[in-house]
């Protein structure tokens, strides 16, 4: 029978695969209770309970009390400030130990175990099949952050002897050839998965959105980094491939809210049906009122200060006419309109924009000294100005909101609009992107949006020519990137990964990109507050980021080079 999880509330599995600090330690002493016999692994319920705790690697909107959810609380991109300090990269100095590098390996190192346990077993062949290929799914996530991160790394596909000092303390493996050992093992997932679609538990569909994800960031790297066209094209053309042959299975919802403030049952108050009714929903992160929350609308909509949005991410949604600030029609001003004596309010300016910025941010200034009481919440306040309302259900009790681990709308973690954007950009790099692909994906996005479609097509993209294209790509790419950005703002961390793929990170400089330092306009204020350069909210803190060429890759932590000397550090670092 099915079982269906709360992802994140899994029990314990009844094999333990320990955590160590680090890669080395990881493979010399793997368990500290080994059971590796074929019995224990002819039993679906240890190997399920092995496959159960990959669930944990879903992050979503993070767990309980914690800050550790892939969706707003990445603030290290254009479209957010700091929540209460400002945000610097990554790593500014190469740490003695990071679990960006030992977490990954010890998933890698579980996907093995169940590989070679499962293999050994005396499951039947379809069962075999099923398991090592949910096994071998996570096993190219991992090595997919890890190559993102760190680019060359240990290729490890076994269940290492920890008596092998040779494959224990070996080089870092070409990131090329780790790739196309990721792809390999995503393709079996694909072809092996038991369950074709389902949105709590691994199926061969999210393989395939993985796979785009997969895919169009090695595209963009070897167009944009390694300039090798013809593996562009490849990795182009698998993304496409993977991502229409489930596109037409998750269509684009009516409603942009619906993705991000469902429940995990129907509201009759908000309109929402259970987040796992939404045909949009390719795989989501199921939270439950009372048992298992997060405190992300709680730091979102914070008294002491939220990452709120930045002037550039403001300026990048279109307005509604389907055109930018520079060829719009519209009213273009960023002047908000001072209501009574303390509030200033933005509705005129969202008024005229894409929907998706209106249903993002608040329509009101939250100016630091100044705070703002929202729908649902206590009174809040962000150094941009500009708050992010994108995750808050306003139908939820106040109490409910402004408390940590008692949030419960849930999170999706792919979803229908993620895969079109996905398909959409490997076709324009590949230049195959027709009419037929715009009506297909972008013109459900945009008409959602309330966004005017009546002109909209290739041709129409291609001439757009909006002169904030800061990027040296074609018209038409830098729409479906702007669209991407706007669908998927403070989403999955996707923001910063798209710019390292684009290889654009140095938009991150805030000495260079003066807008990413900035939020709202308040000269029409009637009230002063928060720091103010010229018109606008400075949102850096007083503090600046400079970008160097090593902020592609993360350091490799000090201790691993110091256990084994073939390993070699990043450059710059």
């Amino acid at each position: 029978m099915k079982k269906i999880y709360l992802i994140g509330t899994l029990a314990a599995a009844s094999l333990t695969l320990a955590s160590c600090n680090d890669f080395l330690n990881d493979n010399r002493y793997p368990l500290s209770q080994q059971t590796v016999n074929s019995e224990f692994w002819s039993n679906t319920v240890n190997v399920q309970n092995q496959i159960n705790t990959f669930y944990n690697d879903y992050a979503g909107y993070g767990n309980r009390s914690s800050t550790d959810g892939s969706f707003y609380f990445s603030w290290l991109s254009d479209d957010q400030c700091g929540r209460k300090t400002f945000v610097d990269w990554k790593f500014t100095a190469v740490p003695s130990t990071s679990g960006s590098w030992t977490a990954p390996y010890e998933e890698v190192r579980r996907a093995n175990y169940v590989i070679e346990g499962v293999e050994g077993s005396n499951l039947t062949d379809a069962e075999k099949a099923n398991y090592i290929a949910q096994a071998r799914m996570h096993r190219a996530r991992s090595f997919f952050d890890l190559v993102r991160r760190y680019g060359d790394v240990p290729l490890v596909k076994t269940v290492l002897d920890p008596t092998d000092d040779a494959a224990l303390f070996g080089p870092r493996t070409p990131r090329n050839e780790v790739m196309d050992f990721v792809l390999e093992d995503i393709d079996y997932a694909v072809n092996n998965i038991a369950t074709k679609s389902s949105k709590t538990t691994f199926s061969s569909d999210l393989a395939q959105a993985i796979k785009v994800e997969i895919c169009l960031f090695e595209g963009s790297y070897a167009r944009y980094h390694q300039k090798d066209e013809e593996r562009a094209k490849k990795y182009f053309g698998e993304a496409v491939k993977a991502g229409e042959a489930i596109a037409s299975t998750y269509p684009i919802g009516n409603d942009f809210s619906a993705t991000y403030k469902s429940f995990n049952r129907e509201d009759q108050t908000s309109g929402y049906k259970a987040i796992t009714a939404n045909p949009e929903i390719i795989f989501c992160k199921t939270y439950q009122e009372g048992v298992f929350c997060h405190s992300l609308v709680d730091y979102s909509s914070a008294s002491d200060g939220v990452a709120g949005l930045t002037k550039d991410a403001f300026d990048s949604f279109l307005f509604r006419d389907g055109k930018p600030a520079a060829s719009t029609s519209l009213d273009k001003s960023d002047k908000g309109v001072p209501e009574g004596t303390t509030g200033l309010s933005i509705a005129n300016l969202l008024e005229v924009r894409d929907k998706r910025l209106a249903m993002t941010t608040y329509d009101h200034v939250l100016m630091p000294g100044m705070t703002w009481v929202g729908p649902n919440t206590a009174a809040m306040w962000s150094q941009s100005g500009y708050g992010v309302s994108k995750y808050n259900n306003f139908t939820v009790p106040e109490n409910d909101v402004n408390q940590a681990n008692r949030n419960y709308v849930c999170a999706p973690l792919y979803w229908g609009a993620r895969l079109y954007l996905g398909i959409a950009e490997a076709k324009a790099e590949l230049g195959t992107l027709n009419d037929a692909d715009v009506a297909k994906y972008i013109k459900p996005l945009w008409t959602r949006a309330d966004i005017d479609t009546s002109k909209l097509n290739l041709a129409w993209l291609r001439d757009m020519n909006d002169p904030a294209n800061n990027m040296n790509v074609s018209s038409l790419i830098w729409e479906i990137r702007r669209c991407r950005r706007c669908e998927l703002m403070m989403d999955d961390d996707i923001r910063y990964w798209d710019l390292i793929r684009w290889h654009q990170l140095e938009k991150l400089d805030t000495y260079t990109n003066l807008a990413i330092a900035q939020g709202a306009n308040v000269s029409n204020s009637p009230v002063a507050g928060g720091a103010v350069t010229g018109d606008y909210l400075n949102c850096t803190f007083g503090v600046g980021r400079k970008f160097e060429n090593k902020h592609y890759f993360y350091p490799v932590p000090s201790n691993q080079i110091a256990l084994n000397e073939k390993l070699t550090q990043n450059p710059g670092w």
